[in-house]
């Protein structure tokens, strides 16, 4: 008799057990495809609106209405509701009021800015935080205490004084300015310090027994263990670079004038897309009165780089996980 209470119990307490964890997946995952709704909507809406009839969405702008998935004919303007003028518009707009807007030049701008200054990023990591995870020399707490330091001061207290050092070495408007001011990044020396760490010393000892300097030991040992976290850098880096716009409206809001450098010539613009998209949506020109032509822009700017997470993304997640393990 025992036995069967026992029995009975134990069932009782596991289908509990099931149906409390049936409920919490529920309750999570309704959750997570809640939050997922409100954050893929605008994203969505901005692709779709991106290909609207720019009278038609005026239109429906004006009488207040959204309309996430309009029909394929507008019978009131006898047009299709959606075209691919709008991206034709903003690669190939002239302008009537004196300002330029030239997107393709703004990407090319782009992918060379973040390209080297990323590469850059990247050397200034790995040399540093290989210093301060394998090299012994002295003061090398006190200096990794004090760039720790720094991390507390909020970027933008900095911007005068790098933009004084700049116009002062004659970098406005040019690439220099652009890439180099911010090469050396604290946060990912620290980052990739605490990933070279955990890669054992007895390697580091056994590659010195073996004749290996310290330069080829980083090399061929050190950085093929910790690529998920240097591509995870690069990453980062890479859409910072991409995404930045207080820094370069500042030194790179005007024409490069240095003479020729790289092919370019004096007129050159030096502004990045994300400087291109705010004159796209500043832009008083009655060309650019659309509203589907400055989403068109932003769909322009936004696209690539988040096609480059989605492909990349395992590597970041790789990397954060690699690099909160101990041991």
């Amino acid at each position: 008799m025992a036995e069967h209470e026992t029995y009975f119990a134990t069932t009782k307490q596991m289908r509990r057990y099931k149906a409390n964890h049936i409920l919490h997946n529920v309750l999570v995952y309704g959750f997570l495809t809640i939050v997922g709704i409100f954050i893929v909507i605008p994203f969505l809406y901005m692709i779709i609106a991106s290909f609207r009839n720019p009278e038609a969405f005026d239109m429906e702008d004006a009488m207040h209405q959204f309309v996430l998935f309009p029909q394929w004919w507008n019978d009131t303007l006898a047009e299709p509701n959606y075209t691919v003028d709008n991206f034709v518009t903003v690669f190939t707009y002239q302008s009537t009021n004196g300002s330029t807007i030239n997107f393709g030049l703004y990407y090319a701008n782009t992918i060379f800015v973040s390209v080297v200054s990323t590469i850059f990023t990247i050397a200034t990591s790995v040399l540093a935080a290989f210093a301060f995870a394998r090299c012994e020399f002295k003061g090398k707490n006190l200096l990794f205490t004090i760039l720790l330091a720094t991390m507390m001061i909020p970027g933008e207290m900095m911007v005068i004084t790098n933009y004084q050092t700049v116009k002062s070495i004659g970098w406005e408007n040019t690439y220099s300015a652009l890439i180099f001011v911010h090469g050396v990044s604290v946060f990912y020396i620290f980052y990739l310090r605490q990933t070279f760490q955990q890669i054992p010393n007895e390697l580091f000892l056994a590659a010195k027994v073996d004749g290996y300097g310290h330069f080829k030991y980083l090399w061929r040992v050190m950085i093929p263990i910790a690529s998920p976290t240097i591509v995870t850098i690069a990453i980062l880096s890479l859409m910072g670079s991409w995404n930045a716009y207080v820094w370069p409206n500042l030194v790179a809001n005007g024409y490069y004038k240095n003479g020729w450098m790289f092919g370019m010539k004096e007129g050159w613009s030096m502004w990045l897309v994300s400087n291109g998209l705010m004159n796209l949506f500043t832009n008083s020109d009655t060309g650019l009165d659309h509203q589907t032509v400055r989403i068109a822009g932003s769909v322009i700017v936004t696209a690539p780089l988040f096609v480059f997470f989605l492909i990349f993304r395992k590597f970041i997640m790789r990397g954060v996980s690699r690099s909160g393990i101990k041991g």
